[in-house]
């Protein structure tokens, strides 16, 4: 296992070469659009998108995540051995759910991950109570995503402010918001580089 200090050094390479806060939380629309990748269905499903991701990254994927916890015990498996084949660099676990905690928790115990990411901002907190201690505790990185609400926060609160909140927390390592706009992200990427 590299150590949250080898998690923080892509997960800040990512945020560089996005020009960003780091990379999108949801699948890609179109195929190989980051490095950092998600897994989240059948067996089948899982190697061939991984296959995909080998394929156009060049032989391998810097932090690949199981999605949603989807069926963690057996990516695990063959995640560690992809690892020590050099193909991953790092392995990640992520859910969007308040309510699956107790779960990821069970995951980020095993020793066997690098990384977390979970949804964490002004309203969505729940992570600070128990799964940012956690990982402090265990050296993970942490991803926080949906940093701007999804959006829905930014009627509400300035989003380089709510940027700048979520990246205050120094449990936190990287925020990715979503966009598509390129006047946000440019937004984004300027409150990510902002002293906080």
């Amino acid at each position: 296992m590299g150590g949250r200090n080898a998690v923080l050094r892509l997960l800040a390479d990512v945020r560089t070469s996005r020009g960003g806060t780091g990379s999108r939380a949801r699948r890609p629309a179109r195929r190989g659009d980051r490095r950092d990748q998600d897994l989240d269905s059948s067996a089948a499903e899982a190697s061939r998108q991984f296959a995909d991701q080998l394929e156009f990254f060049g032989g391998r994927v810097d932090l690949e995540q199981i999605h949603n916890l989807v069926d963690w015990r057996r990516h695990l498996e063959w995640l560690e051995e992809e690892r020590d084949a050099g193909r991953i660099g790092f392995i990640g676990a992520n859910h969007y759910a308040a309510s699956a905690f107790k779960e990821l928790e069970e995951v980020m115990r095993t020793g066997r991950i690098d990384a977390i990411q979970v949804p964490y901002n002004r309203v969505e907190n729940e992570a600070a109570r128990r799964i940012l201690p956690l990982a402090a505790e265990l050296d993970l990185g942490v991803i926080a995503m949906r940093p701007l609400g999804g959006g829905s926060l930014t009627r509400r609160f300035n989003p380089t402010e709510l940027l700048k909140w979520t990246l205050a927390d120094e449990r936190i390592h990287v925020a990715i918001p979503a966009t598509s706009s390129v006047a946000h992200a440019r937004a984004n990427a300027a409150a990510g580089s902002a002293e906080h």
